[in-house]
């Protein structure tokens, strides 16, 4: 889905050092428990038992350690969205699969971790790079199909292919954005389903 930097934050220290996953796992434990903005580099330090100036040698801020969680976190749930889509036969299904995956994979996370829901809740806010890039990854992915569609003559050409994917993300997006996702419960069930339906019959040649 488009090649893009795997870096989410700026970061000191060799990228693969055993020390900075240990904090990151130790960090995620951690904000599961009190929390993304109630904590401080201070707090981690103490709970993870380094100093507050050995974490700075890895991670320049707090927000660095969190997009750190927060892009593992969305390639987890973009693995799970993959796989679902590569098991599914023809674009139509595909596109179904991945509606459905994107929720409940989506829902899921921050649903069951609420603490981590505040780092999802303020990369959103924010605009953390790490969700821009899965957002473009997800558009890569949408496009991906569409061309497949229209390739095998599932779907409709004359509408330009990236405006058809932006389209359709923005049906998605209330159920892939923390921050609007926390409105949409109450259609989960059976929003992936409606959704896919409608876009497909937009779809139709």
């Amino acid at each position: 889905m488009n090649t893009l930097n795997d870096a989410p934050a700026p970061a000191r220290g060799p990228a693969e050092h055993d020390i900075r996953d240990q904090i990151v796992v130790a960090a995620t434990e951690h904000f599961s428990r009190y929390g993304y903005t109630r904590t401080t580099v201070s707090d981690l330090a103490k709970a993870i038992g380094f100093s507050k100036a050995y974490i700075y040698k890895f991670f320049e801020s707090k927000q660095a350690i969190g997009e750190m969680i927060c892009t593992n976190c969305l390639r987890g749930i973009e693995t799970e969205i993959r796989a679902a889509v590569d098991s599914a036969d023809g674009p139509p299904e595909k596109l179904r699969r991945l509606f459905k995956t994107a929720v409940t994979a989506s829902l899921r996370l921050f649903s069951d971790e609420r603490k981590l829901y505040e780092i999802a809740a303020s990369a959103a806010t924010e605009k953390w790079q790490a969700t821009l890039d899965y957002e473009v990854r997800i558009k890569g992915l949408l496009q991906d199909i569409l061309l497949a569609g229209r390739q095998s003559g599932d779907f409709e050409r004359k509408t330009p292919l990236d405006e058809t994917a932006t389209a359709i993300y923005l049906v998605l997006r209330p159920y892939l954005n923390p921050l609007l996702l926390q409105h949409n419960f109450d259609h989960t069930d059976e929003a992936p389903a409606h959704l896919s339906n409608l876009v497909l019959r937009s779809l139709s040649p």
